[in-house]
């Protein structure tokens, strides 16, 4: 039983989960910390934003983040700061450049695909169902009468 105990002693150091408490001089530095933290992407995750992610490489943007705010740079400057050194990516809503274009018009060009695929689809189907021509019911006709004699 005491070997079961040290062996989950042990390995509860490398589960244990820290918790980040930052002071701020007054809420309004509060709120910036939030707002940006909720608007930059973890890039390690890529489908959180750094203010949800556990990834170590979040911890460090959030603690940037922090460090950067309480030595008085604006929202831009920070932001800008997380772009030159991350790319366009780290942001939830990037701009459009040419860069970052396919980032745009990937959703409209599905769109547009699966539209014209259905429309496609449609067209085949309605020249499927179309009624047979004189001469396809007569040749019908013909084989029914061969197979009929038969």
């Amino acid at each position: 039983m005491k070997i079961l105990f040290l062996i989950v002693l042990l390995f509860s150091q490398w589960a244990q989960a820290t918790i980040e408490i930052y002071e701020f001089p007054d809420p309004a530095h509060e709120q910036r910390y939030r707002a940006l933290t909720e608007e930059l992407r973890c890039l390690v995750c890529q489908n959180q934003n750094i203010a949800d992610s556990h990834a170590e490489l979040a911890q460090d943007l959030r603690r940037k983040v922090y460090e950067m705010i309480n030595a008085g740079q604006s929202d831009d400057q920070i932001v800008q700061f997380m772009i030159d050194r991350y790319g366009d990516f780290v942001l939830y809503r990037p701009p459009l450049n040419p860069k970052t274009m396919i980032l745009w018009l990937a959703p409209v060009l599905t769109v547009a695909a699966g539209l014209f695929g259905f429309w496609f689809l449609l067209k085949r189907r309605r020249q499927n169902d179309q009624q047979p021509s004189d001469a396809d019911l007569q040749r019908i006709r013909d084989l029914l009468k061969k197979s009929d004699n038969q």
